[in-house]
């Protein structure tokens, strides 16, 4: 499936649910990551540090990037909701580590343990995703720790800004429609 195809799909099942979502860049969520973002969201940055280097992150490389604003998928404008839509390669056995060092009570707009068994499911094939691809401050073959880094770092950082929660939506087999269909419950639920 090309590029953006899943994302694309799932755009157009929101729209036709009347859904209106946009493309979009947030400043504060940068190629810096965590050592990019504002004071505001100092409670999330240990962890974040952490994560990043759980993942084998190098803070000097990582310090040395641009603040490139991260394009995401989606945000609803009204209510500032961000909703990312995470195809296979999102389901590393990097990205279920990440979530070892969320707290309890981290504010989430999905369900941690789903995700942890959509990892633990996609893991195998999905750490071999561009598995030998390099990935700035990750080095060779860290783009799959990078991706789970940059996923954390949503997750986290967007309600430290003020932001409702990051409403995850998985498709692991690459159906964004499907994946719509599936979540639009929740999904209306945040927004409204």
């Amino acid at each position: 499936m090309p590029v953006g195809d899943c994302e694309n799909a799932f755009l157009e099942a929101a729209r036709r649910e009347g859904v209106d979502l946009v493309r979009y860049k947030k400043t504060w969520l940068n190629q810096r990551g965590h050592f990019g973002l504002p004071d505001r969201a100092s409670d999330v940055t240990r962890p974040l540090h952490e994560i990043f280097l759980a993942l084998g992150g190098n803070a000097a490389e990582q310090t040395a990037k641009r603040t490139t604003a991260l394009p995401g998928d989606f945000i609803h404008l009204e209510t500032g909701t961000i909703i990312e839509v995470d195809e296979v390669q999102h389901f590393t056995s990097f990205r279920l580590k990440s979530f070892e060092y969320y707290a309890s009570d981290s504010p989430l707009g999905f369900e941690a343990e789903e995700y942890r068994e959509l990892c633990r499911q996609f893991g195998s094939a999905a750490d071999k995703y561009r598995q030998t691809k390099t990935a700035a401050a990750f080095g060779p073959g860290g783009r799959q720790r990078q991706r789970a880094y940059y996923d954390a770092l949503r997750d986290l950082a967007v309600p430290a800004m003020g932001h409702p929660p990051v409403i995850r939506v998985p498709a692991p087999d690459g159906n964004g429609r499907t994946a719509f269909e599936r979540n639009c419950e929740r999904i209306l639920q945040a927004i409204s």
